[in-house]
């Protein structure tokens, strides 16, 4: 089982600190962003974490990369917990494939159909940190208490935000508070017209049903291949749940107002374990 991390887009809102170093390197308190969600990859059931990578974003490649010649000089100078550290990074279970056209979400996943076969894959948008990496093991229970079925994450957001995103339509599943059989998904609905204030928020546990219907995913908003087309096709075939996840569990840093946030909520409550 592979998890998967789009990580080819420009980061065009963070320009121009994003023109010469990836939006995904950016620094969340003591770690580049993408670190964060590569780990929460790897502390789950995949066996391997798929970065979906620009050819332009070798930083993030190099990050990933062994480097013992630091090592080494970072030993020989008694910094071995830094080593240690480069190390540890050095020897994540990550490899590339490559997105030579900003097509869409949708796109990004299907460039990775051969790595993921004919098994269940995780999606784990990059602009998206849980640092308790306890999200995805929770997902991969309500799949596995329905059949295998497609999991994805949803928050309840506010009145005046759910014109921002994709909310899910249907209905609390009896004996299970935190999650919900989903009948639809409406992408990006007035407030009138929104069938409930769960969002998507940016995990999801898809079946290979998925990937095999994105191949036939026609161009949608935008101009680009869209995951939530796939989504609304597989419903027609197969069941999927949605995990319903408390607020303070998942952090947003799309833009700069919620990465510089979600910086210093993450800061504080590392100065409150080390006191």
């Amino acid at each position: 089982m592979k998890a998967l991390i789009p990580a080819a887009g420009l980061g065009t809102r963070f320009l121009p600190a994003t023109k010469a170093q990836p939006k995904e390197m950016l620094l969340v308190v003591d770690r580049p962003a993408i670190q964060y969600v590569v780990e929460e990859g790897l502390a789950s059931a995949a066996d391997e974490v798929v970065i979906i990578n620009s050819r332009e974003k070798k930083a993030i490649e190099e990050h990933f990369s062994p480097n013992p010649e630091l090592v080494a000089t970072l030993r020989a100078r008694g910094k071995d917990q830094y080593a240690d550290l480069v190390e540890k990074v050095g020897a994540y279970n990550v490899s590339y494939v490559y997105q030579d056209e900003a097509l869409g979400l949708g796109h990004a996943v299907r460039c990775a159909a051969e790595k993921t076969g004919d098994e269940p894959f995780y999606v784990l948008l990059g602009d998206v940190l849980v640092p308790d990496n306890q999200m995805l093991p929770r997902m991969q229970e309500v799949s596995d208490a329905h059949g295998g079925a497609s999991v994805i994450a949803v928050m309840p957001v506010p009145d005046d935000q759910v014109s921002r995103f994709g909310v899910i339509a249907g209905a609390a599943v009896e004996g299970e508070d935190d999650v919900w059989k989903v009948d639809a998904l409406v992408e990006k609905p007035a407030l009138e017209d929104a069938p409930s204030n769960l969002a998507v928020f940016g995990r999801y546990l898809l079946s290979a049903r998925v990937m095999e219907l994105l191949a036939d995913v026609r161009p949608g908003v935008g101009g680009e291949i869209q995951l939530t087309d796939a989504l609304d096709a597989v419903l027609r075939e197969e069941e999927m749940y949605a995990l319903v996840i408390d607020p303070a569990d998942g952090f947003d840093t799309g833009t700069v107002e919620s990465w510089l946030e979600t910086n210093n909520i993450l800061f504080r409550r590392s100065a409150e374990r080390r006191n």
